[in-house]
């Protein structure tokens, strides 16, 4: 264990609310903010300077150092002072490549502000624009440091001027996206300047940054900075304004703490009432009221157990203390509470309001859970929307046999560490079905397989399809094995603004049911569809449109259970289904409750639904990446060859200088060995970033060789069934 030198300072400092920061690093992959949190761990004594930049000790699992970038959020409390005073800042550094965009999302619930880095040559880049985005969407408020400086000096040989032109260009960028996703009252408020000192310039490599503050206290100007490089005295230049005072000086001043953050994000965050005794604890942070903690990552280490790492919004959490998980109504102890320095837990008695911890060894807490103290009533908060959903799978199989139990054991914790990674077995097959966010993903999946000693064969990667209808289909009479339950149903595609209004979190299914009638009435729906929504999974909605029909209480979780399979596996080629309302329009029952158990329920509802899909036109939707590309304009011609053959289409390009900008969507399915192809079409020289973008209809005429090839890929007859081959 190393030895903290600001520990014991830490354990004082987690008392004072004013003098907390809990911030997160964020960027698009590559442009430096493991190198830079180097340089802040290095500063709080934990860490050799002369390291700092070299070692990224954040990235402490192997597969992260051998291919340079961040892949797991990393935590570590750091002290500075600050105009004399001391603070404490929780950091986390997360990762910046579109595949675990998922591991963004969820760090943002556990902090209220963030650094966002760019890279001074290559800008505001998509991924730039996605964590920003997600950070606005969690109340996190952001700064904006403008890295690899030396860049434009070294390679670009700009002049103060230029230098000061480009700076502006990308301020006014990032100003644009905060006005476009920023929360309406503050969007204003948090735009960054230079004068007002949120925007730092500097090199994490180099190990210096400046502010306008900084500037002015030290006696800098960008002139200075240049001669520096010129005479070769970029190590004088650091020690000077060392990049880590100016980006904690930067936190302290411009970010909110933990009392200032709670009153602003709980609201927002948390459905529950602000007004009751819980509400009114996290809103004040307030250390002696009743505990109140959310889960926002999961780490099952094979000494420690299950460490469930998240923020603690109220309360005072410590050991042996009984909570409530929310989201599974199961009871719990704390055993024991740590905080981070860096891969250490170091163990202490209590962490209270305000702070991210870790609780160790508690078996029953998942990703996004909410725990409260026993004998609280509260809600949950918000669940975590993810920008991107898994659309990519890989069937893998243990390559010696007797592997099974384990290859299942290893896969269930990794998708408990991971919520985007989802696990399925194909009953046909027998293999076992991954899914993630793209190719890197599953091949971090594949690599800790391996770290745990299992050799596995994976198959190459297939895309993760859509089913929906497009028009409207019955009502179909459904009728139960034994023929004594009926179901009429009736199935049509959900409107677009529903849709995003699920996503968006407007519509859910725990929503109080007069609030949630409104909001759909709003949207056009008709009352009784929107007061008689039984559940919704993913974008797809059940609803009960039937009158004083008898015993449908009784039925109703049957009648979800039939429901949620056909949204998991669709009629077409069992792939999930997106945009389907389902409206049960009549049913009878028989009375007598031995006769409309699960096994003759489940199945009269589900084939119904899934003869109505295939009356209404169904068809197959496809996911799409947003691409943009930045490459020299010798390589321009290269560039739209590899991406319209793909099936790829051009929506913008743009020209920066001697830089193409190439902005295009393109078809998952035509991603994959992108990476190699661009390379060897512009050199190397081209740079490029993806991210999810939504789902459209397939071209006609690929569906049909689709929906025949995923068929016979599960092991189904190519040809998709007809409606009559679910109806009796």
């Amino acid at each position: 264990m190393r030895r903290y030198k600001h520990l014991a300072d830490i354990q004082k400092l987690m008392w004072q609310p004013e003098r907390i920061r809990n911030i997160g690093i964020v960027a698009h992959v590559d442009h430096g903010k493991t190198t830079l949190t180097d340089s802040l761990v290095a500063a709080s004594g934990i860490i050799s300077f002369e390291l700092a930049g070299e070692q990224l000790f954040t990235d402490f699992l192997e597969v992260e150092q051998q291919r340079g970038i961040t892949i797991q959020t990393a935590a570590v409390s750091l002290a500075h002072t600050h105009e004399g005073k001391e603070y404490m800042i929780n950091l986390l550094d997360t990762p910046g490549h579109v595949d675990f965009s998922g591991d963004v999302t969820r760090a943002l619930r556990a902090i209220d502000g963030v650094v966002v880095v760019v890279d001074a040559v290559e800008g505001v880049m998509v991924q730039t624009e996605t964590v920003l985005r997600q950070a606005l969407r969690e109340r996190a408020r952001p700064v904006l440091f403008i890295n690899k400086v030396d860049r434009l000096i070294d390679e670009l040989r700009l002049t103060p001027e230029g230098m000061q032109e480009r700076f502006v260009k990308i301020i006014t960028k990032f100003n644009q996206l905060i006005r476009r996703y920023a929360p309406p009252d503050v969007a204003e408020r948090w735009q960054v300047s230079v004068e007002g000192g949120s925007v730092a310039f500097g090199s994490a490599k180099e190990k210096w940054a400046v502010s306008m503050i900084q500037m002015k206290k030290k006696n800098i100007t960008f002139k200075d900075i240049i001669d520096a490089y010129k005479s070769g005295t970029q190590a004088e230049l650091a020690r000077k304004s060392p990049l880590y005072e100016v980006i904690l000086d930067t936190v302290i001043r411009h970010l909110p703490n933990p009392k200032q953050a709670q009153a602003d994000r709980i609201p927002v965050i948390w459905k529950g009432d602000p007004n009751s005794e819980l509400g009114e604890d996290m809103t004040m942070c307030n250390p002696d009221g009743k505990i109140c903690m959310v889960v926002t990552d999961i780490i099952v280490d094979e000494h420690a157990g299950v460490i469930s790492t998240g923020r603690v919004f109220s309360g005072t959490l410590e050991k042996g203390k009984a909570v409530r998980l929310v989201g599974t109504n199961q009871e719990a102890r704390v055993q024991q509470v740590g905080v981070y320095m860096g891969p250490d837990r170091v163990m202490v008695d209590r962490v209270p309001a305000g702070n991210i911890a870790a609780i160790i060894g508690m078996k029953e807490a998942y990703v996004g859970e909410t725990l409260v103290e026993l004998g609280v009533e509260g809600r949950g908060f918000e669940e975590l929307r993810y920008v991107s959903e898994p659309v990519v799978t890989v069937a893998v199989e243990p390559k010696n046999f007797q592997d099974l139990p384990r290859l299942v054991t290893e896969l269930k914790k990794i998708s408990r560490e991971d919520p985007n990674v989802r696990v399925k077995i194909n009953e046909e097959t027998g293999e076992y079905l991954v899914s993630g966010m793209g190719e890197l993903h599953l091949e971090i999946v594949e690599y800790r397989l391996k770290e745990a000693g299992l050799e596995v064969k994976a198959s190459e990667p297939i895309v993760v399809y859509r089913e929906t209808v497009t028009s409207e289909a019955g009502p179909v009479e459904g009728k139960s094995p034994n023929k004594h339950n009926r179901f009429m149903i009736s199935v049509e595609p959900i409107e677009p603004e529903v849709i995003k209004a699920i996503e968006e979190g407007k519509v859910y299914v725990k929503q109080e049911r007069k609030e949630r009638a409104n909001v759909l009435r709003e949207l056009g729906w008709d009352t009784d569809a929107a007061r008689g929504i039984v559940t919704i999974v993913g974008p797809n909605v059940l609803t009960d449109v039937t009158k004083g029909v008898q015993y449908m209480r009784e039925v109703e979780d049957y009648v979800i259970e039939a429901f949620t399979e056909v949204v998991n596996e669709g009629p077409l080629m069992r792939e999930p289904t997106r945009g389907l309302k389902v409206l049960i329009t009549d049913a009878s029952l028989h009375e007598d409750s031995v006769h409309r158990g699960p096994a003759q329920i489940v199945p009269a509802v589900r084939r119904a639904i899934q003869a109505a899909m295939l009356m209404a036109n169904p068809i197959v939707l496809e996911p799409i990446l947003k691409l943009e590309v930045r490459v020299p304009q010798e390589f321009l011609g290269g560039s739209t060859k590899v991406v319209q053959g793909r099936r790829g289409r051009i929506i913008s390009m743009e020209s920066e200088e001697d830089i193409a900008v190439i902005r295009a969507s393109l078809p998952v399915a035509n991603s994959f060995g992108l990476a190699a192809e661009m390379r060897s079409e512009t050199e190397g020289r081209a740079i490029w970033g993806t991210e999810f973008d939504r789902f459209e209809p397939m071209p006609r005429e690929l569906q049909e060789q689709t929906i025949r090839e995923t068929r016979k890929r599960k092991g189904l007859k190519p040809e998709p069934p007809k409606p009559e081959d679910f109806l009796d």
